[in-house]
């Protein structure tokens, strides 16, 4: 339940930490390129887009792996994201399948300038579906927060869990126990709607819906309605990632691998496109690997995939764009709609 440190209508310690993964909100992508791609060449690449992590001598390999800083071992994968080309939009829809896991473990499907929506597999292997959106201030103490600052609670969905978070920003999460499975495909849904501001200014606030579908009844779950102080700002910068969050030195060497797919956006005018295009990007904090990161189009063209820790190896060029995928065969149709009782002003 909302525990009353966040305002509820005119109103979570991300246990994952609210990360180093970048995805353009606060640290630049690094397009270096390692040693790693001219070494592999032709042969790593065409295993990669089959799908296959090289794990080859593993023990040997993980004992190669050198941090970003280059001068210690690295406490951590590397975080590494899709940058997915489109504009500002209402809507945004995905579908996301984990091919690999470990404890520890971040899987993003839909990520925007103010907030994320994913599932982890947490560090006891519990599995979860969590949805963040940012405070409009800077810092990172939620309890110096103004209330009036604070991300507001719109609605509260049966059986999940809201706090605030801080760390990296402060802002409001939710939290719910979801037990997705390797191989099935999640979808993801985010709606965004421009509110009043306090004082009335239209546009001054902006609401953030999430809905997770469950694979095996098709059914949706709105879990939580957010609204922050924004301007009215709608979904931009729209991201993907796979973040290693455990960072004991040993998850290094474990792999995570996602391919994300059937993106679609919704413009204001009520048109929806497709995603069909992105670039691959990376965290840069000096205690991650560099090197064992990689990300492609998948070879049946209808979807990218993202991976990263042990084996894997790079071939894919750093801050470039990726092939361009495949549209999504059916459109989108039958999907949840933001609930009428979110409209209303801010305090």
């Amino acid at each position: 339940m909302w525990d009353g440190r966040l305002r509820r209508e005119g109103g979570g310690n991300i246990t994952s930490g609210m990360h180093n993964h970048g995805v353009g909100l606060r640290r630049r992508d690094d397009g270096q390129c390692g040693a790693g791609r001219r070494r592999w060449g032709a042969v790593a690449r065409a295993l990669a887009l089959a799908g296959v992590v090289v794990a080859g001598a593993s023990a040997k390999a993980a004992a190669a792996v050198e941090s970003i800083g280059g001068k210690e071992a690295p406490r951590a994968a590397r975080s590494v994201h899709l940058q997915w080309s489109a504009a500002e939009s209402e809507a945004y829809l995905l579908e996301l399948t984990v091919e690999q896991t470990t404890p520890g473990s971040f899987f993003m499907a839909c990520g925007w300038s103010g907030g994320y929506f994913g599932m982890q597999e947490q560090r006891d292997g519990k599995r979860v579906a969590i949805f963040s959106v940012w405070d409009p201030t800077k810092g990172d103490d939620p309890k110096a927060v103004r209330l009036e600052d604070r991300v507001e609670l719109l609605h509260e969905g049966e059986g999940v869990r809201i706090k605030r978070f801080g760390g990296e920003g402060t802002g409001g999460q939710c939290m719910t126990d979801f037990a997705w499975e390797v191989g099935a495909t999640v979808r993801f849904l985010v709606r965004a709607e421009a509110h009043p501001g306090t004082d009335g200014t239209p546009g001054g606030k902006t609401a953030y819906a999430g809905w997770i579908q469950e694979p095996r009844t098709g059914a949706w779950r709105h879990l939580v309605t957010f609204r922050t102080r924004n301007q009215g700002k709608l979904l931009r910068g729209l991201n993907s990632f796979v973040e290693d969050f455990r960072r004991d030195g040993k998850s290094v060497h474990d792999v995570r691998r996602a391919r994300f797919g059937g993106g679609w956006v919704k413009a204001a005018d009520g048109a929806w496109t497709p995603l069909t295009a992105a670039r691959f990007t990376a965290s840069r904090a000096t205690w991650e690997a560099r090197d064992n990161i990689e990300a492609g189009a998948r070879v049946e063209g209808d979807g990218y995939f993202l991976a990263t820790g042990g084996g894997t190896v790079r071939t894919a060029e750093l801050a470039a764009a990726l092939p361009t995928i495949r549209a999504a065969a059916v459109r989108p149709e039958g999907l949840p709609e933001m609930p009428r009782q979110t409209k209303s002003a801010g305090r």
